[in-house]
């Protein structure tokens, strides 16, 4: 199936859609890890954004839910060059394409996601759709792209209730405004205690 990836300065990126086959506008950013492309989906800070990963073949070793640094996958859409469907890996859980599917992301693959990073960079960041409608009209979809907003990000990434990872050494509070799993079990190896508090938590809470 067809998808196009619409910017709002009114560039058009042909390609073929992955993921869930439905319409999302996003802003766009780009990363350039060469691996770890789960942890990049799973990274809270992604909330409210569409990922172009640069590295030009994504999902080779396919998903090992041990990975990942939250409970889910934040960006509202995913952009690459060309999505590995046949993933070589012992630790492999599935494809990068049922996991796309299973938390209902569309994305799109097939076009040049180093002249888009190029763009992104030259431009800077643009708000986009990502759409598997051919018949589209650009004078109706750029006012839309333009007055996109990511909204209240933190409030849907950060944990309900605080949690602690035990340790013998020095207690560490880390407010969770979209933390990565990696930075708790960090620290933790580290000897801290360290108790993760959602976004809203006051100062007098955490010093009790």
């Amino acid at each position: 199936m067809k998808a196009f990836l619409i910017l709002e300065d009114g560039t058009v990126f042909e390609g073929v859609s992955i993921g869930a086959p439905k319409d999302v506008i996003s802003e766009i950013v780009f990363n350039t890890s060469m691996t770890g492309y789960l942890e990049v989906l799973t990274d809270p800070s992604y909330a409210g954004q569409a990922v172009v990963m640069t590295y030009p073949l994504i999902g080779n070793y396919g998903i090992c839910y041990d990975d990942m640094e939250s409970c889910r996958p934040w960006p509202d859409g995913y952009i690459v060059r060309e999505l590995s469907r046949l993933p070589s890996n012992f630790r492999s859980e599935a494809t990068i394409q049922e996991f796309l599917l299973k938390y209902d992301i569309p994305g799109i693959a097939g076009i040049d996601t180093r002249a888009l990073t190029k763009l992104l960079r030259e431009k800077g960041t643009m708000n986009g759709m990502i759409t598997v409608k051919e018949g589209f009209h650009l004078e109706e979809i750029i006012p839309r792209l333009k007055a996109y907003k990511t909204g209240k990000v933190v409030e849907k990434v950060t944990c309900r209730t605080p949690y602690t990872l035990e340790g013998d050494g020095k207690k560490v509070a880390l407010l969770d405004l979209g933390a990565k799993n990696n930075i708790a079990k960090s620290l933790n190896r580290r000897g801290c205690q360290v108790t993760v508090y959602p976004a809203h938590t006051t100062a007098e809470e955490i010093l009790a």
